[in-house]
């Protein structure tokens, strides 16, 4: 499965990794300060997810419940994928040297960058 979701939707998606299940009003109430979406609004991109085949509606009960068909892991994955080939004019060292200095990256997350690109040399060797 080909991933796309648009920064709303990554919104959507992580409450649902975060706590799932939940209901359309749960994350109304969950986003209302971050984006003040309408119950309308998250229905819809709700309908956009469960087109993608991302998440997936329980509907035995009274309210439907939302659940995530896709993992975080594989989301992250894919949009890492996409965010590589779109930027590969620049490099990698380039992604990376702007991350370390943009995203003001702990100690901690230096190390752990470190570990996962050991890592994954390993695995490729």
């Amino acid at each position: 499965m080909k991933l796309s979701l648009s920064d709303g939707e990554w919104k959507l998606m992580n409450l649902l990794w975060e706590d799932s299940p939940l209901t359309i009003s749960a994350m109304v109430e969950r986003l209302a300060d971050d984006t003040g979406w309408s119950k309308a609004t998250v229905n819809i991109m709700l309908g956009r997810l469960s087109e993608k085949g991302v998440i997936w509606a329980d509907t035995s009960g009274r309210a439907k419940l939302f659940y995530p068909k896709v993992s975080r892991d594989e989301a992250v994955k894919q949009e890492a994928r996409k965010t590589l080939a779109r930027i590969k004019t620049g490099g990698l060292g380039l992604l990376v040297n702007t991350m370390a200095r943009e995203c003001e990256l702990s100690d901690s997350d230096i190390e752990e960058l470190y570990r996962e690109l050991k890592k994954g040399r390993s695995e490729h060797d």
